[in-house]
């Protein structure tokens, strides 16, 4: 059984595993990485996001997925497709998380990209959002790449937040 479930010219991105831990926390342990998250993550927290990653995986067939570059199989980040609240509707959400050693080489556009790719042709869903905090510059550039629209901004944790969305015309 293959854990992969997209390629992209430059990227694999195949399902998480338990072992994947240490990749994650070179992200989650980053403040800067984490900065438009709650806080930095520890090792007890990050084993939580990978079961709740794998209940995604069991409970919707889709969750995030580890990003690794294709030439060389080294891990860049993790995106993909979760149910996530957008302040009161359930939508399907791209999230994207990458290395900070990799910011800025196009790996979160070409990853977001592939995830609505296989979201309206695989999965037929008839709109994706990715749901980012105002501040956060970077990752509404890449909801932007992807085709993404404003939609409209809700409080989570204290923190404006923004949706971004596209639907499958």
């Amino acid at each position: 059984m293959t854990s992969t479930v997209l390629k992209t010219d430059r990227l694999i991105l195949r399902k998480m595993r338990r072992t994947d831990l240490p990749l994650l926390m070179e992200i989650f342990s980053d403040p800067e990485a984490m900065r438009f998250y709650r806080s930095t993550k520890t090792k007890e927290q990050a084993e939580d996001w990978i079961s709740w990653t794998l209940r995604n995986y069991r409970t919707y067939g889709v969750g995030l997925w580890i990003v690794e570059e294709k030439a060389s199989g080294r891990f860049l980040g993790q995106c993909g497709i979760t149910p996530q609240d957008t302040g009161g509707v359930t939508e399907k959400e791209i999230g994207y998380l990458f290395a900070r050693r990799e910011w800025g080489k196009g790996y979160a556009t070409e990853a977001a990209t592939a995830c609505k790719e296989y979201g309206f042709t695989s999965l037929n869903y008839r709109k994706l959002v990715s749901i980012i905090n105002v501040h956060n510059l970077a990752s509404i550039r890449v909801a932007e790449k992807v085709g993404m629209k404003k939609e409209k901004n809700f409080q989570r944790a204290g923190n404006m937040m923004s949706v971004y969305s596209i639907s499958n015309s």
